[in-house]
């Protein structure tokens, strides 16, 4: 039996038909696609041509919003309850959606929506507020949602799987970087911290997005220099990060080794408040036990975790550079011998965390086995 995974970020739509015969689901037919303004229908029609039809569907889908805090079947409800926070997640949620009603018409499978911000429902209250009155906060549901939380997630269980000896993970720090980039402070399994909030947009330097940014800034923009809200959303969401410093590229690889000034900057930015983030989750996990790199950039570029890494020895972080340097894109330990934090790369498995949750719905909701 099959399924379909429909894994869209923010740049690309990663589709994979995954056979769940076996303990452990096993791609058998996988696609990327960078472009979201091409024709879905004919994308998903030409990625199934030849494979037979899956027996259920499940989506990434970025923004849950106060309320979709549990993977669940698509219905109409679910439906418009994405679309509605579409305005919080414009580069994702809207994709999605498209996607979502790609495969409705062209499949009768059941679907399942399973959302990027679930994994921190639960953040502490400390992490989860800003310092604006309560009352207006849950008026407007401005709060901290937290976002990449199935990548999180995956290199959590993987990191478990690791450490067995740690009860629950211990004390992780784990990192994804990718075209979007988050950090996340877990302690046993339960996010304490992460660096997205309200949007995508909060956190580290991205390959499009600025990160954290003084709201002071926005107002400036919008009332001094004639930029209308649309503008500004532009500017911090697609313009900025390694682009917008280097003036060149979002590709990191474009610009690690580069002599320019602006590519320079923008990849000493980028580490620099990664490095930021790392020591101050050491702070509110006191200290950790491991911290793991994923995504595109985590995996596959080690210049990028030593000079985040470098100097970090006073919180007992060690890196061994002979390691980093093999680390590229396969699992593998990175921390020197003598290190008090395990450093590992931990390629992301999101399809597993995907199809796992998919099963376990529909066997609750419609008590489908798959």
């Amino acid at each position: 039996m099959n399924i379909l995974v429909v894994n869209t970020g923010s740049t690309s739509v990663k589709l994979a038909v995954m056979s769940i015969n076996d303990d452990r689901p096993r791609a058998i037919h996988t696609a990327r696609y960078q472009a979201h303004d091409q024709d879905v229908e004919a994308m998903l029609q030409g990625f199934l041509s030849g494979v037979a039809p899956p027996n259920a569907v499940v989506h990434r889908v970025v923004h849950g919003g106060r309320d979709l805090i549990e993977s669940r079947v698509i219905d109409a409800g679910t439906v418009s309850a994405i679309e509605a926070l579409g305005s919080l997640a414009p580069l994702h949620n809207p994709v999605a959606l498209r996607w979502i009603h790609a495969c409705r018409r062209q499949l009768t499978a059941p679907q399942v929506a399973v959302f990027d911000t679930a994994f921190f429902s639960a953040l502490p209250d400390v992490a989860r507020h800003y310092a604006i009155p309560p009352e207006r906060a849950e008026e407007f549901g401005v709060r901290r949602y937290g976002f990449h939380g199935i990548a999180h997630q995956a290199m959590w269980q993987r990191w478990c799987e690791l450490r067995p000896d740690l009860s629950a993970g211990g004390k992780l720090i784990s990192i994804q970087l990718g075209g979007g980039c988050s950090i996340t402070a877990i302690r046993n399994g339960v996010p304490q911290d992460t660096s997205m909030g309200f949007s995508p947009a909060e956190g580290l330097v991205m390959a499009t997005r600025c990160g954290d940014i003084d709201a002071g800034a926005i107002f400036h923009l919008i009332r001094n220099k004639e930029m209308t809200a649309e503008m500004v959303e532009q500017l911090i969401n697609t313009q900025s990060g390694l682009l917008g410093l280097s003036g060149k590229s979002a590709d990191m690889q474009d610009l690690i080794d580069s002599p320019a000034a602006g590519p320079r900057l923008a990849v000493d930015m980028y580490c620099y408040r990664l490095k930021k983030y790392i020591s101050a989750y050491q702070a509110v996990l006191g200290g950790a036990d491991g911290i793991v790199f994923g995504g595109g950039v985590g995996e596959h570029m080690p210049q990028v975790r030593a000079r985040t890494l470098d100097n970090m020895q006073w919180c007992g972080i060690e890196i061994d550079a002979a390691a980093n340097r093999r680390a590229q894109g396969d699992e593998m330990q990175i921390s020197a011998t003598g290190s008090r934090v395990d450093i590992r790369v931990l390629p992301v498995d999101e399809a597993a965390i995907l199809v796992s949750e998919a099963r376990q719905v529909l066997q609750r909701e419609k008590g489908i086995s798959i």
